[in-house]
């Protein structure tokens, strides 16, 4: 049996979205390719843990190895390829395309992105309140007082709040406290790309850098990091109802965001 490494179109893994809105819209719809392996699993590859299909490793579309520094990460990739069906559908397997991103992008511009997150605390979800209705002045105050907490007694910085949505400039001495942060969470090596990744989709899905590092570090649980960015929306859902579609997209993304928080959690070398 042939061990060359096996992957797909360069593009693949990327979303309409991320590609040439005017190229797009002159392209067919990409139909899903067929499921061309048996069996998908974990094992170890150089520089850790690959994923192998019917034996053959798995590249990046920009044909790296997709090699993960922890076993159980392996294990997690390995189980969205060993899920697809009769097609293999990028859209259910959102871990695989954050590797991919990590490695083909991420890596090559640690201090843009890094520079992105950070940006983030300067108008971060958490430092912005409702003054009304009061009972959501509470949920807010129940949810996002804790994460306010963890930011000055854990970073070392003490953000500022404000009441509705006019802009309110954060102290200087905390955007340096959580870039300083960011930095020795992110750190070196061969897994620094990969936190910086789950950081990043962690921030611009909640809006927030402090939801974001307190997942990374442990300090709150996927889940309620998530029901911490979507107070407002719960809130608004309770008052008038949910609507199908929106809670198919917000599934979505929180399917993204929990892909995140693994390869966040399993980011350093066995």
């Amino acid at each position: 049996m042939s061990k060359e490494p096996t992957g797909l179109d360069a593009d693949f893994f990327v979303s309409p979205a991320e590609r040439d809105p005017i190229k797009a819209t002159r392209e067919p719809a990409r139909a899903l390719p067929k499921r061309f392996y048996k069996e998908a699993v974990a094992g170890p590859a150089e520089g850790g843990y690959g994923v192998f299909l019917d034996g053959r490793p798995v590249n990046t579309p920009a044909r790296r190895p997709l090699v993960a520094p922890a076993q159980p990460l392996a294990e997690a990739i390995a189980a969205e390829w060993a899920r697809q069906g009769e097609t293999i559908d990028p859209a259910t397997m959102p871990l695989t395309k954050l590797m991919n991103t990590a490695l083909d992008g991420i890596a090559a511009q640690m201090a843009e992105v890094e520079a992105e997150v950070a940006k983030y605390v300067a108008s971060d979800l958490i430092c912005y309140r409702a003054g009304e209705p009061e009972g959501l002045a509470a949920a807010q105050a129940a949810a996002w007082d804790p994460l306010i907490a963890f930011a000055r007694d854990k970073l070392g910085a003490k953000l500022a709040l404000a009441e509705g949505v006019m802009f309110i400039e954060q102290p200087q001495e905390a955007l340096d406290a959580i870039a300083r942060a960011l930095r020795e969470y992110v750190g070196e090596g061969a897994g620094a790309p990969l936190r910086l990744a789950a950081l990043n989709v962690m921030t611009t899905l909640t809006g927030s850098a402090i939801i974001a590092l307190a997942t990374a570090l442990h300090r709150i649980d996927a889940r309620s990091a998530w029901d911490a960015a979507n107070v407002d929306e719960d809130w608004q859902m309770r008052a008038w109802g949910a609507d199908d579609e929106a809670m198919a997209r917000r599934l979505a993304r929180f399917r993204e965001f929990e892909a995140a928080a693994t390869l966040s959690r399993h980011s350093t070398p066995d």
